[in-house]
Formats: structure tokens, C-alpha cells, sequence
């Protein structure tokens, strides 16, 4: 069961998107729809992408992560496929509160993905396994996804 973007979100991103294939930007009322619907978590998202601070890493499997640095300096893991992020403030904010969609690092990886600015690393399988154990060891997290 893949998990889904609320539709004002998924339409945003796609907008998003095309404008930024037609233009090589993104117009002003998309940011400022952008910040009604995510609120503070869009500037900094804006500003994760604008650093290059997101990375697709895939496996020949066809296996897929993020990883992103925070603002803090710190790799954060997120899976598109289920929509969760190994920081504090998705579990705080979006998982216990349920007061936001996402975190920054969720959004900065949709705003990535739209925009070109998402880095690609190829790694092997056994690499990629080794970067999620090593990830859930941390973050002391259990079966993810």
C-alpha cells in the first residue's frame, strides 16, 4: 500500500514542477501557496534544496531512499514510498501531534524531486542495507515501513 499526499499538497508539487521545467523557477504564488499549505516547513525546505542537501540513493534492486542533511548538520533518512522521515520533528510534530503534513526534510525531498536538484547516489544493495542498519542503530527505530 503506497501512501499518498493529501491532493492540495500532490497538486501543489505538481505545479510546482511544471513551472519550474517551463521557467527554471518556481513563481512567486506557488512559494506563497507553498507556505499557506506547509507552513513554516516550506522556507526551510526551500532552503535544504537551495544547499543541494538532498540525495537519492539507489540500489541495483531498485531500492530507493533520501537522505538529507539538516539544518543541524545531521543525515536524516526519508522513504518516499511511506512518507517518513528518522527525525525528531516528524515523530513530534506529524506522527504525535498530527499538527503538520510533514517535516522540512520530507518537503525539501518532494521540492528536490520537482525542481532537478535532487543528487543521485549508486550504491550496491549490500551498501544500502548497511546505510539503513546502520540509521535504525542510532535512531534505536524498529521495522520501518
Amino acid at each position: 500500500m503506497e501512501v499518498t499526499l493529501p491532493a492540495v499538497a500532490e497538486e501543489l508539487l505538481k505545479e510546482i514542477k511544471k513551472a519550474f521545467q517551463e521557467s527554471s523557477h518556481v513563481p512567486d504564488d506557488l512559494l506563497l501557496a507553498l507556505k499557506f499549505v506547509f507552513g513554516s516547513s516550506a522556507v526551510a525546505a526551500l532552503d535544504l534544496v537551495d544547499q543541494h542537501s538532498v540525495t537519492r540513493i539507489v540500489s541495483p534492486s531498485g531500492r530507493a531512499v533520501y537522505q538529507v542533511l539538516g539544518s543541524s548538520g545531521k543525515l536524516y533518512t526519508c522513504y518516499a514510498s511511506c512518507h517518513f522521515c528518522t527525525c525528531p520533528a516528524f515523530a513530534f510534530s506529524v506522527l504525535r501531534k498530527n499538527d503538520s503534513l510533514m517535516c522540512k526534510h520530507i518537503l525539501a525531498m518532494y521540492l528536490s524531486q520537482a525542481t532537478g536538484a535532487c543528487q543521485e547516489l549508486s550504491v550496491s544493495d549490500q551498501q544500502l542495507a548497511s546505510i539503513l542498519l546502520a540509521e535504525e542503530e542510532e535512531e534505536g527505530l524498529g521495522t520501518m515501513c
